[in-house]
């Protein structure tokens, strides 16, 4: 275990115990792993293309597929070739908890990076980066944010577009009435049933619940990009050895071209439940990333 081998030369552990502080699994997930040759993923039931279900079955999605790759590469780290992999279902609200609970070791969904978030968990490199716009009714009339006036917008509780909407609002006065929704297919069913008339979330959010919908033909994506969002595998705070773990896994997976692989399968391919296509170019921040991995991210 050479990244745990790494942490112990730091003296952080020594720290600890002459401080008094007893430490836990919880800022040495590697160790945990191997002892119970068990890990813990964190999903999301309806985040596609990154993380969903389909009738209940194991999660799949391109996150997924590279978390997948981490279990791999721990497997061949730790000579556990038996590794067990449990699956937590989790949701925006509940998500960051249950990694800081200790519930899951990794979080595998669609999950922005940013300053709030890391004062509670950390993030491995970036694997994507969404622009948030918004999903409307074709025949809506709304073509960009000043058509939002008095309006109801919904977005998902417990994620970033919260905030954002409300900054929006404040800045253009435009007397919004928003809406939550406990997850992304209940966000998406209050447009279907013109409960809303605007869902404002990550782009690729929406470009996944338009593609795998009955009628795609009847909604749009639109909007100027209020934001860019990195996403990324969340972690474990203050686990230095298992995130260096992590981030050299996904070093390789982005130069060996795996990402790119895997990205094409995903975007630019048919996918479940509907073989829909959501034809979704790789953009330039990501194109970069793979260029020059790093964990980086602007605020």
């Amino acid at each position: 275990m050479k990244a745990v081998e790494k942490w112990l030369k730091t003296g952080i552990p020594c720290l600890l115990l002459v401080s008094g502080i007893t430490p836990s699994y919880a800022s040495d997930t590697l160790s945990h792993i191997k002892e119970t040759q068990t890990i813990t993923i964190a999903h999301r039931d309806s985040s596609v293309p990154f993380s969903y279900t389909t009738d209940g079955k194991t999660p799949i999605g391109y996150s997924m597929d590279i978390c997948h790759k981490f279990v791999d590469a721990l497997k061949k780290e730790l000579k556990l070739p038996q590794l067990k992999v449990n699956y937590l279902a989790v949701t925006s609200s509940n998500r960051i908890q249950s990694i800081v609970d200790g519930k899951a070791d990794i979080e595998c969904g669609s999950t922005t990076n940013n300053a709030e978030r890391r004062k509670q968990v950390s993030f491995t490199i970036p694997h994507f980066f969404a622009s948030t716009r918004m999903l409307v009714r074709t025949d809506s009339g709304i073509k960009n944010w000043p058509d939002l006036k008095d309006k109801k917008v919904v977005t998902t509780k417990g994620t970033t577009t919260v905030k954002l909407l409300n900054d929006r609002d404040k800045v253009r006065g435009l007397n919004l009435r928003l809406l939550e929704g406990s997850d992304h297919k209940e966000s998406f069913a209050m447009i279907e049933n013109n409960q809303a008339d605007a869902f404002s979330m990550d782009d690729v959010l929406l470009f996944g619940l338009r593609a795998n919908s009955n009628t795609p033909e009847k909604f749009s994506v639109l909007g100027d990009a209020l934001s860019t969002e990195p996403y990324a595998i969340m972690l474990r705070k203050d686990d230095p050895a298992f995130k260096d773990f992590l981030d050299r896994e996904m070093a390789r997976m982005m130069s060996d071209g795996e990402v790119t692989r895997l990205y094409d399968k995903w975007f630019k391919k048919s996918i479940p439940p509907n073989n829909a296509n959501l034809n979704m170019p790789m953009g330039f921040l990501l194109r970069d990333n793979l260029r020059f991995p790093s964990d980086k991210v602007a605020d």
